[in-house]
């Protein structure tokens, strides 16, 4: 959307109040998420009382999903679009008329595009939707099935990327290992990687979410490649047998516990982060407990948790939402607890080591320094690496530095450059 933006001629403002348009994009994945959409836009609905002229757009899966009780609830909003509709920003908010998009729309390299994020790192996304039937899930209901777009059209875009200064890419989707299955092929996920090796100017290629039964040798061998950070995200979700048959999720924590040993079997250095949900129907304390045996033994680097959310037309709806919220946070805060105290032993390995860091931020972040991130720390979801600017080294600082580090905290390193 900002791309749509920036070339029809509007300017980007970072602050709301000196808007004449504010443009929320939002979530509807889950209820915390509704919850902080609904929560910006009364926000945004404030700021046009204020000034009745501004223009409030929102777009995005919570109005995809919900978008008549929306505009029953805000009658302020301008403009809705729905996540078929982000290239119809402008025509939108010009009052112009155009076709709705196709359920089966896909983002491509012609797609605009303004960076958002730090000019040394970018999302690459490789496909629309999800094809999975996880029982929890609401992504295929807002999105719709996998769409996996050209290995050409990803490199390409890559290629753009590093001629703007980008380093590191980072692979999303709902599923990365699931790529190019839904071309009726096995997955291609391994020929994109090849094909990605080969573009000039990228340092760093990350895989965000692949699916744990899709984490193959062959995988694991390209990774061994200079340039792909041996780095994975793989959702486990739980570790109870019974509760993943009913999350519909086919990986027992036993079968996860050996496809961890494998992995870093072949990729020592490996990084793995997870995500788990707590408070799932059935869930009582011995399955609980067997998640916290899961996770004590798995020595996961990086782990998200989400307490469960009861998601409309989902196949785990039906069973209802037995678990109190005060005991899903409880869990959650357990979880979080066990895996500070195993993220800080980790963290302790990587003193005096010199590291190869991607700067985040160049200029000084205050008393923090300068920010950076390690090969083992995803942006956004990880801990940093915090670069003392008054270390020995002089010169400017370059898009990815050699640092010793000096300290480790639970999440965070600090180191100085050496040269």
């Amino acid at each position: 959307m900002l791309g749509c933006l920036s070339r029809a001629g509007y300017a980007i403002s970072p602050e709301p109040e000196e808007a004449d348009i504010i443009i929320l994009n939002t979530c509807g994945f889950i209820r915390p998420a509704r919850d902080e959409a609904a929560k910006g836009i009364e926000d945004a609905l404030a700021l046009k009382r204020k000034r009745p002229d501004r223009i409030i757009a929102v777009a995005g899966c919570f109005v995809e999903r919900y978008r008549p009780d929306l505009e029953r609830r805000y009658p302020g909003v301008d403009v809705w679009l729905g996540v078929r509709d982000f290239d119809h920003i402008v025509e939108a908010l010009e009052r112009r008329p155009y076709e709705r998009g196709l359920k089966t729309y896909l983002y491509g390299r012609e797609s605009p595009r303004l960076l958002s994020t730090p000019s040394t790192w970018a999302y690459l996304k490789i496909s629309e939707g999800c094809s999975h039937e996880c029982a929890f899930c609401a992504i295929p209901l807002i999105k719709g099935a996998y769409r996996s777009r050209s290995i050409p059209s990803i490199v390409a875009e890559a290629g753009e990327l590093a001629g703007r200064g980008v380093r590191e890419v980072n692979l999303i989707s709902q599923d990365t290992t699931y790529f190019g299955r839904d071309k009726g092929l096995m997955s291609e996920l391994i020929g994109l990687l090849r094909r990605l090796i080969d573009v000039r100017g990228i340092s760093w290629i990350r895989l965000l979410y692949g699916y744990p039964e899709e984490i193959t040798p062959a995988l694991l061998e390209v990774m061994k490649e200079g340039k792909i950070c041996s780095y994975l995200d793989i959702p486990f979700q739980h570790a109870d047998r019974r509760l993943l048959k009913s999350m519909k999720r086919s990986m027992s924590g036993t079968r996860a516990l050996r496809l961890i040993e494998k992995i870093r079997k072949a990729l020592p250095d490996v990084a793995i982060r997870t995500s788990l949900i707590v408070g799932f129907p059935g869930e009582g304390r011995d399955e609980f407990l067997r998640l916290k045996k899961f996770v004590r033994e798995a020595q996961f680097d990086h782990l998200g948790v989400f307490t469960y959310s009861p998601e409309e037309g989902t196949g785990a709806f039906e069973l209802g939402d037995p678990v109190p919220e005060s005991e899903k946070a409880s869990r959650r805060d357990d979880i979080m607890s066990l895996q500070a105290e195993i993220a800080a032993s980790i963290q302790r390995k990587y003193l005096r080591r010199r590291l190869e860091v991607l700067i985040d931020s160049s200029s000084s972040a205050g008393s923090e320094g300068i920010v950076g991130r390690a090969r083992f720390q995803a942006p956004e979801v990880d801990g940093v690496v915090l670069i003392d600017p008054s270390g020995p080294a002089a010169g400017p600082i370059r898009p990815i530095e050699k640092v010793e580090i000096i300290s480790a905290e639970v999440y965070d390193l600090r180191g100085i450059v050496v040269r």
